[in-house]
């Protein structure tokens, strides 16, 4: 092995160790930093008992569910019900190590190490762990791996309840993954490439994508939302009517593995959008030159980025009450599968229009005149053609050939002008 390829294998080592650390001790402060937001909305303290205003309650839930006692069911299959959990757990733990969670940073180094020998390595280091060509095809693909720990985690507990759980998981992965993988083929249209790198220099040539591809990025953060299984699309662990859903007969650790795969999946979805659609590391208008100090002030860049979508995954949970399961089927497969392929044959004739009919060959102005597009299907789709009748409420109109007399109509009939 020749010392340039001990050097990238050694690199790559590092770089796992300190994305897997941070990724891992982040979702336990996600824990706390749900329950301090959550109490911060409802206006009360939240956890402040272990630690300094309660910094070391995730240590303390962690402590307490490995001391905690495992209980199993007697008429559970042991082998898949063991397993469930660390299928729901290894792919969120594996996507977090194609995002650039920063610009690359420039090494160079000649180094002969104990055992190793000689170790070097000179140009640009992504900051990806692996930096793959396919970009955000892999987290399409791996990410769809996550539901069959639920869905077998809800068979194997033998519970009437948890089965539910996990089949209502599968529907809405499917239901949900469809549209997100339609939402995005714009990028792809506008970008030229999959890769993450590519995407972001793109966005740092014209615009950052949530604006000329405004409605890409609400279909893939409704989509995320569903994905991950947060509120208002919770249903796979609705507790008013399946108790906890696919993990009601899960306890101590194997418990704790699906919370901690929904956190590190919001934290991947959260770091997804921010790549796609909010530039990534990217900082508008002004970028130091490359070195240690553009690396570090890029990843705080990252960082701020993905929290503030983090905060909006929690600001949602405690304002959304969830929807029923035929509202929440509907919304996937009548409203988000259809507005996903119409956008991509929209978008699709518009950059076919901008770049062959008007020739506009700079990225930045062409990107302008189709967030100019963007702002007229916004307002058509949020302002226009949703007026309650695509997705409804808990309201049910009355039949029109009701009876005035009946019980309960006389309002109705107030309504349409009777008497």
């Amino acid at each position: 092995m020749s010392p340039e390829q001990k050097g990238f294998l050694l690199l790559s080592v590092v770089k796992m160790l300190v994305v897997f650390t941070i990724v891992m001790i982040g979702v336990a402060l996600l824990t706390l930093m749900e329950r301090k937001v959550s109490a911060w909305m409802q206006n009360r303290r939240g956890p402040n008992r272990v630690g300094w205003a309660g910094l070391l309650q995730p240590a303390a839930d962690g402590i307490k569910n490995i001391a905690k006692e495992e209980t199993f069911p007697a008429s559970a299959n042991p082998l898949i019900f063991t397993l469930a959990p660390a299928m729901a757990f290894i792919p969120a733990a594996l996507l977090s190590a194609v995002i650039p969670w920063a610009a690359p940073l420039p090494v160079d180094f000649d180094v002969r190490l104990p055992l190793i020998g000689a170790v070097s390595y000179h140009g640009m280091l992504s900051m990806a762990v692996l930096d793959l060509p396919i970009g955000f095809l892999f987290i399409l693909a791996i990410s769809s791996l996550g539901v069959y720990g639920i869905a077998l985690a809800g068979w194997a507990s033998n519970n009437k309840y948890s089965l539910l759980g996990g089949l209502r998981a599968s529907a809405q992965m499917v239901s949900y993954e469809v549209a997100m993988g339609l939402s995005l083929i714009p990028v792809i249209l506008l970008a030229g490439n999959v890769s993450f790198d590519r995407i972001i220099e793109v966005q740092q040539q014209g615009l950052w994508f949530v604006l000329p591809l405004f409605l890409s990025c609400f279909i893939f953060l409704v989509a995320g939302f569903a994905e991950t299984n947060r509120l208002p699309f919770d249903l796979p662990e609705a507790e008013s009517e399946l108790i906890a859903g696919y993990h009601t007969e899960y306890s101590a650790m194997k418990f704790s593995m699906f919370p901690i795969a929904e956190y590190a999946n919001m934290a991947t979805v959260s770091a997804v959008v921010v790549s796609l659609f909010f530039g990534g590391w990217d900082i508008p208008g002004w970028l130091p030159p490359p070195g240690p100090g553009r690396t570090a002030l890029t990843a705080l860049v990252m960082f701020l980025k993905v929290l503030f979508f983090l905060f909006l995954f929690m600001w949602v949970r405690w304002t959304l009450p969830r929807f029923r399961y035929d509202q929440l089927m509907a919304l996937g497969w009548k409203v988000m599968l259809p507005l996903g392929l119409l956008y991509v044959m929209v978008v699709a004739l518009a950059i076919w229009l901008v770049e062959q009919g008007l020739g506009i060959a700079s990225p930045r102005l062409a990107m302008l005149v189709l967030f100019g597009i963007n702002l007229g299907l916004g307002y058509l789709v949020f302002f226009v053609l949703d007026r309650g009748y695509l997705v409804s409420g808990s309201y049910r109109p009355e039949p029109a050939d009701a009876s005035p007399g009946t019980g309960g109509s006389r309002t109705a009939a107030a309504d349409r002008g009777g008497t």
